[in-house]
């Protein structure tokens, strides 16, 4: 058995091989068409609500919404995910999304009634992103997985900006087309789910049911009680404690240097270097750097992610904080997609949309906390100190997570109980005639991130991101 901390001595695997699966690229496109959508409406909602009221108050809740239910109930929208087909999940969320879009785009529509479809479009998030991450891990095996997992990073990062912009210049001339381009992108995700991917059944058993709310704390004990899965927890939760400060703080912090460049411009170059040094980070590493190198870096660049934030302390211009962000969305992107890939492994059957509504619930609370106190501190002392501290406060914690990380025999005998858990389970294809996994090169076995011996069960799979 190869684990995930003694690697296969093969090279990567390559794009080419990635998008040779013919689900992954139905998913991968119907997921990159929402992204797009969906950024295109956050844009377009609060322009839209602003006009309407003239609050920025009402206009930024108008962004935040999409945020709450993740906050508020995550974990146990996501563990219905576990309960139902994922395709079927995935298509009845888009579905439900591209109703409601298509109402709030309505004229006339009352912004408290915008407020509250916006709120009702956005609970179908957990369970379909659940659905989605749990399904990648039946469709890409071996290191496919990981340099999928980096594809899908990079690109959801690039469909940020983009989906940005335009929707921007479109909600500039009349927001009600962009909700009407969002509600379209959800009506082509759908299709392409539904004719794409194939049919799978729950990946939880009736006879395993109990009620919502117990099956979501099942979730939590897992992540948190397994001591490698815990571990996985710890590090990516305190990587995004650090990474987002800098894209939060960067409109104060552009105020601070109005004199080297316009604060619009030097707030958008603070921004976007987080999502562009992810990009670079998840390319570069998940394409050229051998999967037995990126285990060996994942916890140094979990260290250095924080440590390129500390020169903060010496109050550079906005283009070296620019610099210095890239470098730490680098570093983030460098040893997440491995992380998650571990992750992955160890995660026994039928827990992965549940270990999702986690993981992604608890990135959002961090990341709220992070941005929310960094803000308070430099309320009373100056951004770069209070910048420049926090990471070094990273750096100590990373340092401990690293060096606390389980044994190798713990991670061995860890990955091989969530081989035994499982239990072997039809795959039917689109059309419902019962088919192995599909694409899949014959003859060859999995044991890379996401893959299993010949003849056991696809490993369920939990995206960290």
């Amino acid at each position: 058995m190869v684990s995930d901390e003694q690697p296969s001595t093969e090279g990567p695997a390559t794009f080419r091989e990635v998008f040779a699966q013919r689900e992954y690229r139905f998913v991968f496109t119907a997921g990159t068409l929402v992204w797009i959508g969906d950024y295109i409406a956050k844009a377009a909602v609060t322009l839209l609500v602003y006009r309407e009221t003239e609050s920025v108050a009402l206009s930024a809740a108008a962004f935040a919404i999409s945020y709450l239910p993740w906050l508020i109930g995550g974990p146990l929208l996501a563990t219905l995910a576990e309960r139902h087909p994922y395709r079927q999940v995935m298509v009845a969320c888009d579905l439900v999304r591209m109703a409601l879009l298509l109402v709030i785009a309505m004229p006339g529509m009352p912004t408290p009634v915008i407020l509250i479809l916006l709120f009702a479009a956005n609970l179908a998030n957990p369970p379909s992103q659940a659905a989605r991450s749990a399904l990648l891990p039946l469709i890409l095996t071996g290191d496919r997985l990981v340099v999928g997992l980096s594809v899908n990073a990079s690109v959801g990062q690039a469909a940020q900006v983009v989906g940005y912009l335009a929707g921007a210049a479109i909600a500039a001339a009349n927001p009600t087309v962009a909700l009407l381009v969002n509600s379209a992108t959800f009506a082509v995700s759908a299709t392409l789910v539904r004719l794409g991917v194939a049919a799978r059944p729950p990946a939880m058993k009736a006879a395993h049911r109990s009620h919502l709310i117990r099956e979501t704390g099942e979730g939590f004990r897992m992540v948190f009680g397994q001591p490698v899965l815990r571990a996985i927890a710890i590090l990516v939760f305190s990587v995004m404690l650090f990474s987002i400060v800098p894209e939060g703080l960067a409109a104060a912090w552009a105020g601070r240097h109005a004199e080297d460049m316009s604060q619009g411009l030097a707030q958008a170059v603070i921004m976007a270097a987080n999502p562009v040094g992810f990009i670079l980070g998840g390319l570069i590493v998940g394409r050229l750097v051998a999967p037995a190198r990126r285990i060996a870096l994942m916890r140094p660049l979990a260290v250095l992610a924080p440590l390129v934030l500390v020169p903060a302390l010496l109050d550079p211009s906005p283009l070296v904080v620019a610099l210095l962000a890239t470098g730490c969305g680098f570093a983030v992107a460098g040893m997440l997609p491995t992380a998650n890939g571990l992750f992955v492994r160890v995660l026994p059957d039928g827990f992965r949309a549940r270990a999702f509504g986690v993981m992604a619930s608890g990135i959002q609370v961090i990341q709220g906390l992070a941005v929310l106190v960094t803000g308070l501190l430099a309320e009373r002392f100056s951004i770069p100190v209070v910048v420049g501290l926090w990471s070094s406060a990273g750096v100590l914690l990373m340092t401990v997570a690293a060096l606390a990380w389980p044994s190798q025999a713990t991670v061995d005998a860890s990955i091989n109980a969530a081989r035994r858990h499982g239990s072997p389970d039809p795959v039917k294809s689109p059309s419902g005639s019962s088919q192995p996994e599909p694409d899949r090169p014959a003859g060859k076995p999995d044991d890379g991130p996401g893959g299993h011996p010949p003849g056991s069960p696809d490993p369920h799979r939990h995206a960290v991101t």
